[in-house]
């Protein structure tokens, strides 16, 4: 036996979707009901476990043998859940994921998305959903089934027979997904680098329970208290409804077209008394503070810590790592000077003089959520991430000398490019400093193509920008970075010619081609980005543009249009998840236990090491980024928090 592909089934009264399969599998409740395998090329089995019938012993070895691979579509599943079955920790060396290969080649993220993308023959069985829901999941209690508050196989015969099929068909759709798919197989670094990934998940982070709960319950405290406030002035039944709000509000002779964070901070500028309370209050009670407090409550397991957080190729145009479960890579950053104090009062409890000394509570408890993330006893955090990662891999693409330089030199490049745009010198507290922020605004907007309308969307208005400035920000940017806008219009045209003459070509340090349907970008480091069902369009600039088949902004499989500044985009951050993989790989090689990594940063659990060493680590550049000025920046703490 070489390769044992696998499917399983199982109950647990946790939900799975929202407190993650270690979780799942930690309830006591947890077994596994049916376990498909198929070895080799033989016929698919399926084992009965819920009645009884065993693992036959060969294949139960198979499972801890490193030299058989395991295969399954989000084997991460399959992996935990028969650890917990077995116990005995599953190491990912032997796992293969057809998910992420799937995922690799800018493919759908679920089994049946893929098989229906590729026109797989045995398609996932419809009936799936609501088998998974009578038998997998727990039921409520009626007089019709009896109060029981479970269904077993024999309440339900027939359809025990079709969930075994349907777990059987499963492993076949996944081997014919993994046969269509056997041209394009997953780098050897790629896979190293998805079993790194696993440990990490399996390692999980560490969680301040204490901070969690009293967070929950000072956030329910605080919202008793301003509602109660809220309906003393409006006297309404509901204060905390949009309608009604609306309502009080127009009697007070204020119109507004929504009560969403923005409208009603514009407003609080012209209204006195109690309107202006009332929208004071308004923004107090729509704060969501904790939610994320609330999902990581419901994610830690019985060791105190969550795991899961990371999904290995989530982002599948870019191989970007995506948030599950608390959504890491979106959590509120924290800007208090004495965040140590506050973390301590909320959790002592000491809630009516956090109210005292902190004029927004729900504010505080959004900026705290990062510390209820710490390291084990006797060890600390040690926190690093890249310096303007993608700005320097742009100019380093691109060619954008005085950049690069500006790197090198450890400069500002907020400053440098306010420079370059408007031809004086500019410095951050010093001549001409009030430049910088225009500066800081266009290379947050622009490097990608953007012009007046990305301007507007990261805030320029809101930082003081008129709005007669913007177009001529875009053509200074522009003026002071023409290597960059000449690379993205090269891209676009070699991007569009090998699509019509399907001859591959090289353009500085990259490869563009097509193959059997498929447009390929070979980065620096030998991982290709994938463009599926590529086709030429009219775009949404009336212009000849490349449109391919994607996961589109409504998650739904869809044509998506691109250009050159975009598929600019895709490759820098591509390049950039390489480097910041390169650099796990370091760490974790150097015994530095990496806990968490979110965008381009690191979070490292040690119990002694400098932050040097880190950061050293982090940014070691691999031989393809010859001439890259790589540079990373870190920090110790005891729990975790933006410096």
């Amino acid at each position: 036996m070489k390769t044992l592909s696998i499917d399983i089934e199982t109950y647990s009264d946790v939900d799975l979707t929202k407190c993650g399969v270690y979780r799942y599998v930690d309830s006591p409740a947890f077994e596994i009901l049916l376990f498909a395998y198929k070895e080799d090329e033989n016929e698919t089995q399926v084992v009965d476990l819920a009645q009884g019938v065993q693992i036959p012993e060969e294949i139960l070895l198979a499972l801890l043998d490193d030299a058989i691979i395991k295969t399954a579509f989000n084997a991460n599943f399959e992996r935990v859940c028969l650890s917990k079955f077995l116990g005995e920790h599953l190491s990912a060396r032997s796992w293969s994921c057809t998910a992420v290969l799937a995922a690799s080649l800018g493919l759908p993220l679920s089994l049946e998305g893929v098989g229906r993308v590729l026109n797989i023959e045995e398609q996932k069985m419809k009936e799936g959903s609501r088998l998974i829901r009578y038998f997998c999941l727990p039921c409520k209690g009626t007089k019709v089934n009896g109060m029981r508050e479970r269904n077993f196989p024999h309440h339900a015969p027939e359809d025990w027979e079709l969930f075994k099929r349907y777990c059987k068909r499963d492993v076949e759709v996944e081997q014919a997904i993994r046969e269509r798919l056997r041209n394009y197989p997953l780098l050897e670094s790629e896979q190293f680098l998805y079993q790194l990934d696993q440990e990490i998940n399996d390692r999980g982070i560490e969680v301040d329970l204490q901070l969690v709960e009293q967070a929950i319950l000072c956030d329910l405290s605080y919202k008793e208290q301003v509602t109660k406030r809220a309906y003393e002035i409006s006297g309404l039944e509901n204060p905390n409804s949009v309608s009604q709000l609306k309502g009080w509000l127009e009697e007070q002779g204020v119109f507004m077209d929504s009560l969403g964070k923005k409208e009603v901070t514009k407003h609080l500028k012209e209204a006195e008394g109690e309107v202006l309370e009332m929208l004071k209050l308004r923004l107090l009670m729509s704060k969501t503070s904790v939610k994320k407090y609330q999902a990581i409550e419901r994610c830690v397991c019985s060791d105190g810590r969550v795991h899961g957080l990371l999904q290995f190729y989530g982002a599948n145009r870019t191989g970007l790592w995506a948030g599950r479960l608390v959504q890491v890579q979106n959590l509120p950053q924290n800007k208090l000077k004495d965040l140590s104090l506050a973390r301590t009062l909320v959790k002592e409890g000491q809630f009516e003089t956090l109210d005292t000394l902190y004029d927004n509570v729900p504010s505080v408890l959004s900026e705290l959520i990062r510390t209820a993330f710490v390291p084990k006893s006797g060890h600390q955090f040690i926190v690093a991430d890249f310096a303007a990662i993608e700005a320097r891999v742009l100019a380093w693409l691109s060619g954008e000398s005085w950049r690069l330089d500006v790197f090198e030199q450890g400069g500002d490049i907020y400053c440098a490019s306010a420079s370059s745009m408007f031809g004086v010198p500019v410095e951050k507290h010093g001549v001409n400093s009030h430049l910088r922020q225009k500066g800081k605004i266009a290379e947050l907007a622009l490097g990608y193509g953007g012009s007046v309308g990305a301007l507007t969307a990261m805030g320029a208005l809101d930082m003081g920008l008129e709005e007669e400035e913007l177009q001529p920000l875009v053509n200074q940017w522009r003026s002071a970075n023409p290597h960059i806008v000449d690379f993205w219009w090269e891209i676009d045209k070699v991007a569009k010619q090998v699509y019509e003459t399907r001859d591959p070509k090289k353009i500085k340090n990259l490869v563009i081609s097509y193959q059997s349907g498929m447009l390929f970008i070979t980065l620096p480091s030998g991982r290709k980005l994938a463009y599926v069902k590529p086709r030429m369009g009219m775009n949404a600039f009336g212009k000849p543009g490349l449109t391919y088949e994607g996961i589109g902004e409504s998650k739904k499989w869809t044509r998506l249009e691109t250009y050159g500044p975009k598929l600019v985009e895709n490759i820098v951050q591509g390049i950039a998840r390489d480097l910041l993989a390169y650099g796990m790989v370091q760490l974790e090689q150097k015994g530095l236990a990496i806990v968490l990594h979110v965008h381009d940063e690191v979070v490292v659990e040690v119990r002694e090491e400098s932050v040097g060493k880190v950061c050293q680590l982090l940014a070691t550049k691999p031989n393809w980024a010859e001439g890259l000025p790589l540079r990373a920046d870190g920090y110790a703490c005891e729990f975790y928090k933006k410096d």
